[in-house]
């Protein structure tokens, strides 16, 4: 993406590509009913964390953290020129250069790892690194290794302890 937008609407093409794929890789079963969660075959090296500490945060300062922690941990991911999708179910979905967007005179990062009414994704382009907001668990699932590397403890000090774990 290089001399182009740092972040690109994905076109019709590009979005049912994306979509189609991460339905077959991920298993993803949307549903709001807890008898079929979670909505992804969670990848090995994934863990999971329930977002609910975040509801008693008045001043959304927990809220911040995480989404600074997670989007930094994303963006060492994939490196200096690396993209990541942003996918919003059923809405429109942006593949970017997370280095070049949140910053000052920058354009802001699509969506964010914590869901709001909708599933939110984080996906590198092999799809081997990314995070899985769950609307209706009310959770955010972290997957690859060195993503989790980078961010594990930090998350757990927000959220508390992870409620699941994939070591796979």
């Amino acid at each position: 993406m290089t001399g182009e937008t740092p972040v690109v609407e994905l076109s019709e093409a590009e979005y049912r590509h994306v979509w189609d794929r991460f339905y077959e890789q991920f298993s993803f079963r949307p549903s709001m009913s807890p008898f079929t969660w979670p909505a992804i075959r969670e990848p090995a090296a994934a863990v999971t964390w329930s977002l609910a500490a975040l509801s008693d945060d008045p001043d959304y300062e927990r809220l911040d953290l995480l989404v600074d922690v997670v989007r930094r941990g994303l963006a060492s991911c994939v490196g200096p020129r690396g993209t990541l999708y942003a996918l919003d179910w059923q809405h429109t979905s942006y593949r970017f250069v997370p280095q070049e967007v949140g910053g000052a005179g920058q354009p802001a990062w699509p969506l964010s790892p914590v869901p709001d009414g909708d599933y939110y994704i984080y996906l590198s382009e092999d799809f081997r690194t990314g995070s899985f907001g769950h609307p209706w668990e009310d959770s955010l699932c972290l997957f690859g290794g060195e993503l989790l590397d980078a961010v594990s403890a930090e998350v757990d000090g927000v959220l508390g302890p992870p409620i699941r774990r994939c070591s796979g």
